[in-house]
């Protein structure tokens, strides 16, 4: 049946095309706020990482404003488990099912 959005989106005739659905965590003390987020989100299939990053807000994901705040995170990006560098992965396709991670360091060692 397809999300709220994407039901919309047909009725008005703007349907995107295929999309993918995949997994974004934000978490931790980033900069001087507290993130805290937790979707699912739908893209247009073939949206690369570094796409996602720079028209997150599109989807209530901040994260080129977390980047931002704390540059070296974009160094421990996680993609499905694994460690994966914005900068060297950003042309990388991201598909169904792919889970991001960006979590805050709690202490340091």
């Amino acid at each position: 049946m397809g999300s709220f959005g994407e039901r919309v989106r047909a009725w008005l005739g703007r349907d995107e095309g295929e999309t993918v659905r995949v997994h974004v965590l934000i978490r931790g003390r980033i900069g001087a706020g507290w993130y805290d987020v937790d979707r699912q989100v739908r893209i247009p299939a073939g949206t690369t990482l570094g796409a996602l990053v720079e028209r997150g807000d599109r989807y209530d994901l901040p994260l080129a404003e977390a980047l931002a705040e704390s540059p070296h995170l974009a160094h421990t990006l996680m993609l499905n488990g694994a460690r994966c560098p914005v900068g060297e992965h950003r042309d990388r396709p991201l598909v169904e099912g792919d889970e991001l991670y960006l979590l805050a360091p709690i202490a340091g060692g």
